[in-house]
């Protein structure tokens, strides 16, 4: 699943995780969205915005970790400070990569 506001980042690391052959089984566009679309596709692997309207990433992170403490989250943000890095890490994500930095997303990918 890809959770991010910005339909042109959905799009973007669609792009780069299916050149690698990973499928994508969902799309959210904000926090709430996040949470419903996990209930009903149960993805093994989230990539996840931060900062989204509705609800944040964090307490959809949260969420998730509630419904499946064996879910792999890789959150990625613009707004990467050492409190949200920290804090994300805390919660249960796997990795935190830096928008738009996404030279590292496959590799993270792959690692879990």
């Amino acid at each position: 699943m890809i959770a991010d506001d910005s339909s042109f980042m959905r799009t973007r690391i669609r792009q780069i995780i299916e050149q690698d052959l990973y499928c994508v089984i969902a799309e959210a566009s904000d926090g709430e969205e996040v949470i419903s679309s996990f209930k009903v596709y149960a993805p093994e692997i989230v990539l996840l915005d931060l900062t989204m309207p509705k609800v944040d990433g964090l307490t959809a992170l949260k969420e998730i970790m509630t419904i499946n403490k064996d879910t792999k989250v890789v959150i990625f943000s613009a707004l990467a400070t050492s409190y949200t890095i920290i804090e994300a890490l805390r919660l249960g994500a796997k990795d935190f990569i830096v928008k738009p930095y996404f030279d590292e997303l496959v590799s993270a990918i792959n690692k879990l």
